[in-house]
């Protein structure tokens, strides 16, 4: 069924307000996604704060086209969707994205995106995907700065107990 052209300015208005409003913009490549699975998935992006929306390809080009981002845009072949965030972890929508494609054995796929206003490829998107969440990472630099004390501590006590 033809979409009249009100729905598709209401629809253009819709992605064009989320591209402008994200910090970081995924597009998805979905097939053979069950609805259960949709749904699942829709409920955990949006407890991360990561919006979806699927589109149609024209409509979403042209958005972009409008926002005039750096570099090529990727190829989006079949069915496209985009996740996007306004939050503070901007790795989300990839990160999330690229879980529910591990888990659902390629019903989702990462396309490319929009990371720090410029086109990334799926590579690219992928790489991003695979950096750890911003609580984790501050663990990771806490347990960094932690070791040396640590070690310091653990030399300290083995004197400590050599001399007693």
């Amino acid at each position: 069924m033809a979409i009249s052209k009100d729905k598709k300015h209401e629809i253009l208005a819709r992605v064009t307000d989320a591209l402008s409003g994200a910090k970081a913009t995924v597009f998805v490549g979905f097939a053979k996604l069950t609805v259960t699975d949709a749904s699942r998935m829709r409920r955990d992006l949006k407890q991360a704060d990561v919006r979806y929306l699927v589109a149609k390809k024209t409509l979403l080009r042209l958005a972009l086209k409008q926002r005039g981002y750096e570099g090529q845009a990727p190829e989006l072949p079949g069915e496209v969707a985009i996740a996007w965030t306004s939050g503070d972890d901007v790795t989300a929508p990839a990160r999330m994205v690229h879980q529910y494609g591990t888990k659902l054995k390629g019903a989702i796929a990462l396309l490319g995106g929009v990371f720090e206003g410029a086109f990334a490829d799926a590579a690219q998107m992928t790489a991003i995907a695979t950096i750890p969440p911003m609580l984790v990472l501050r663990g990771m630099f806490v347990n960094v700065i932690n070791s040396p004390i640590q070690g310091l501590v653990i030399a300290l006590e083995r004197i400590r107990e050599q001399k007693a």
